[in-house]
């Protein structure tokens, strides 16, 4: 496999990985936007520690190689948690940050872990057949 293919899924992964991180530290800290926000989209405060908890969980388990693709699959499962609270209230434009942070996710595991590529191939016509 080609290295620089394993360090664009790296650099990739970065991304989600900074976009939780950031929004957990905000939810620990109570910061005043992240606290409008997160009341704004009907959740009670008493939760909002752990929810925090678990988006670094997800986190660490996705950076660790072998329980990534476990850790992508928790985090898929988070961010459609919070997509689904701004459709509920009818939002559609806040969601794009869970679902690219979600679809980042994916691609940089896709393009470091040779064992989804194996299950999940992409095929292109003509050169695969």
């Amino acid at each position: 496999m080609k290295k620089w293919i394993v360090w664009t899924g790296r650099l990739i992964s970065l991304a989600p990985v900074l976009i939780c991180l950031t929004s957990a530290r905000w939810k620990l800290t109570h910061s005043p936007f992240y606290v409008r926000e997160w009341t704004r989209i009907g959740w009670p405060m008493t939760e909002i520690a752990g929810v925090a908890t678990l988006q670094i969980a997800f986190v660490v388990l996705y950076l660790i190689p072998q329980t990534a693709m476990l850790g992508v699959v928790l985090l898929t499962a988070y961010l459609g948690g919070a997509l689904a609270s701004y459709v509920r209230i009818g939002e559609f434009r806040p969601p794009l940050v869970p679902l690219t942070t979600c679809l980042l996710a994916w691609l940089g595991l896709y393009l470091r872990e040779p064992r989804l590529r194996r299950l999940l191939p992409i095929r292109l016509k003509g050169r695969d057949e």
